[in-house]
C-alpha cells in the first residue's frame, strides 16, 4: 500500500479547514508538493497557509486532479467522495483519503498520541506538543487550530518519535462513511478530557458516544496507556467497562494522580501535582480557568510518562500562551478588552464564562456574542445553552452557523435562545438576537465602558466580529 510519507505530489479537498491545515503543515514538512482548493471566504486558517507558502485555489473542478499521488478530503464539507475533484481522483486510480484516514496513516509511522473528548482537545495537544518541544523530544503533531502560542504552526513532522493527534468523534464522512474519524488513529497513547453527547446528527443518545469512546479506548495495547479526567462523571461510566492499561488525573481522592491547592484569581491559575500522597511539584499557568489546568495536568502526567522531566514541563506550562480562538486575546481599544473562542458544547461556554470571571474579577462586566453551531447541537441542548449564557452581564445572539453540513429540521433558532435567556430573572433586557452587523456593533459601543470584557463564543465565523469594532 502507498505511504503517504512517500509521495512526492498531493492534493488536499478543503484545504482551509483547521485540521487540513495542519495536515498540510506536516506535509509540507515531509517536502511533499501540496495543492488544495476550498471555498473563496476567509478562514482563520489563511494567515497560516500564506506564511507558509501553501498555494490554494477556489473552488473545486475535476481539472485540478492529474498526476497526485494522493487527494485528502476533509471528510464532511464539500460534498466528501461526490465532490468533482473526489470522483476526478477515482476514476484516475489516485488514491483517495478523508482526513481522518491521513491522520491515521501518518500516526503509524510513530508512536501516535492521540487526544480526544468534548473541549480540551486542542489546548491539551499543544500543551504536551510545547512540552516535548522543549524536551528536545522533537516531536510531530497535526492539531486543529490556526495558530499556537508558542509553537506557531498547527502542524509539524520532525524526527522525534512521538506524533500528537487530535482525535475527534465525529463521523469520517457525513452522509457517507459514519464510522468515527478516531478510528483510523492506532495510538500507544490516549489522552481523554471529557466524554459528552456532542453531535446529536451522528450519536442520537449518550449511550452511543459512549461506546463509541470506548471501543475506542479498547485499541491502547498492553505498553501503552489512557490518562483520563478521572473526576468527569460520563467518564467514569465508562471506565467501568475498560480495563487496560490507565491513568485517572483530577481533584478527587481516588484518582491516581490528583489536582491539590488550586489557585484561580486574577491573572493567575495555579495547582500542585501529587502523585498519590507524593508532591510532584507546583506548576503556574498564563491561561485562565479550572478547565485549563485539567488540561495541564493531563498533558503533564502524559509527558511523564514519556520520560520528560519534571522541571521542563513547569516551565513549558508556565510559557504556554494558549492557541488561536482559545480565550485569545485579540486587543483593548477605548479601554474595553476583546477577546474570542471557539467554545461551542454547552459545557465549554459554562466553562469559558467561569474563567472570565476568575481571570478579570467578579466585578468586571462580560458581555458576550454567541454564535450557535449546527442546528442540531443547539436543538438538543437548547435549555443548557440558556443556564450557560445566562452567567454572562450581557448576551447578544447571531444567526446559527450551519457548517453546510445539515438541514434545520426543528426550526430552531437564535431568536428562540435569545428569548429563553431574556426571560431570565437576572437577565432581563439583557439578551437579545442581532442579525444585523452594524446594529450589533452600534448596541455593544453603548453599553460596554472602561474595563469591559467583550468576549465572542462560537465555532463558526463569529471571529470576523472583531475587525469591525
Amino acid at each position: 500500500m502507498k505511504r503517504i510519507i512517500n509521495a512526492k505530489k498531493i492534493h488536499l479537498i478543503g484545504i482551509k479547514g483547521v485540521g487540513m491545515t495542519a495536515l498540510a503543515c506536516c506535509l509540507k514538512d515531509l517536502n511533499i508538493k501540496i495543492s488544495g482548493t476550498d471555498l473563496e471566504k476567509e478562514f482563520i486558517t489563511d494567515a497560516v497557509l500564506k506564511e507558509n507558502k501553501i498555494a490554494w485555489q477556489k473552488g473545486f473542478d475535476e481539472k485540478n486532479i492529474n498526476d497526485q499521488d494522493f487527494v485528502i478530503a476533509t471528510g464532511s464539507d464539500h460534498g466528501g467522495p461526490q465532490n468533482p475533484e473526489a470522483r476526478a481522483a477515482k476514476r484516475k486510480n489516485i488514491p483517495y483519503l478523508t482526513h481522518g484516514e491521513a491522520l491515521g496513516q501518518l500516526m503509524n509511522e510513530k508512536i501516535g498520541i492521540s487526544v480526544c473528548g468534548v473541549g480540551g482537545k486542542t489546548t491539551t495537544s499543544a500543551m504536551l506538543a510545547a512540552i516535548l518541544e522543549k524536551g528536545n523530544s522533537q516531536p510531530s503533531y497535526a492539531i486543529g487550530v490556526a495558530k499556537i502560542f508558542p509553537l506557531g504552526n498547527p502542524g509539524r513532522w520532525q524526527n522525534g518519535k512521538y506524533f500528537i493527534a487530535e482525535a475527534d468523534e465525529y463521523a469520517t464522512s457525513k452522509n457517507y462513511d459514519h464510522r468515527p474519524r478516531f478510528f483510523w488513529q492506532k495510538p500507544r497513547y490516549i489522552i481523554a478530557t471529557n466524554i459528552e453527547h456532542d453531535h446529536p446528527d451522528i450519536y442520537p443518545t449518550l449511550i452511543e458516544t459512549n461506546k463509541t469512546f470506548l471501543k475506542f479506548f479498547q485499541k491502547i495495547p498492553a505498553d501503552g496507556a489512557l490518562i483520563i479526567n478521572g473526576d468527569h462523571i460520563n467518564n467514569k461510566n465508562v471506565l467501568r467497562k475498560f480495563s487496560g492499561p490507565c491513568q485517572t488525573v483530577g481533584f478527587q481522592d481516588h484518582n491516581d494522580w490528583q489536582i491539590k491547592n488550586t489557585i484561580l484569581a486574577v491573572k493567575k491559575t495555579q495547582f500542585t501535582l501529587y502523585k498519590k500522597d507524593k508532591n510532584i511539584g507546583v506548576v503556574n499557568l498564563s491561561v485562565p480557568g479550572r478547565y485549563n489546568i485539567f488540561d495541564a495536568a493531563l498533558a503533564a502526567v502524559t509527558a511523564i510518562q514519556l520520560g520528560i522531566p519534571f522541571e521542563i514541563i513547569q516551565k513549558s506550562l508556565s510559557e504556554f500562551q494558549g492557541t488561536k480562538r482559545r480565550f485569545e486575546y485579540i486587543k483593548t481599544k477605548n479601554n474595553i478588552h476583546y477577546y474570542d473562542d471557539y467554545a461551542h458544547h454547552p459545557s465549554e461556554v459554562t466553562a469559558v464564562l467561569q474563567a472570565a470571571r476568575h481571570w478579570f474579577g467578579k466585578n468586571k462586566k462580560i458581555i458576550v456574542i454567541f454564535q450557535p453551531h449546527t442546528f442540531s447541537r443547539t436543538e438538543k441542548f437548547f435549555n443548557q445553552f440558556m443556564v450557560g449564557l445566562s452567567t454572562a452581564d450581557w448576551v447578544f445572539l447571531v444567526p446559527i452557523y450551519s457548517s453546510g453540513r445539515e438541514e434545520n429540521k426543528s426550526g430552531v433558532s437564535s431568536q428562540q435562545l435569545a428569548q429563553k435567556i431574556k426571560s431570565q430573572p437576572q437577565m432581563k433586557n439583557r439578551a437579545s438576537f442581532m442579525n444585523n452587523e452594524a446594529n450589533l456593533i452600534k448596541t455593544i459601543k453603548k453599553i460596554a465602558h472602561k474595563d469591559d470584557i467583550v468576549l465572542t463564543i462560537g465555532a463558526g465565523d463569529i471571529w470576523k466580529l472583531h475587525r469591525l469594532f
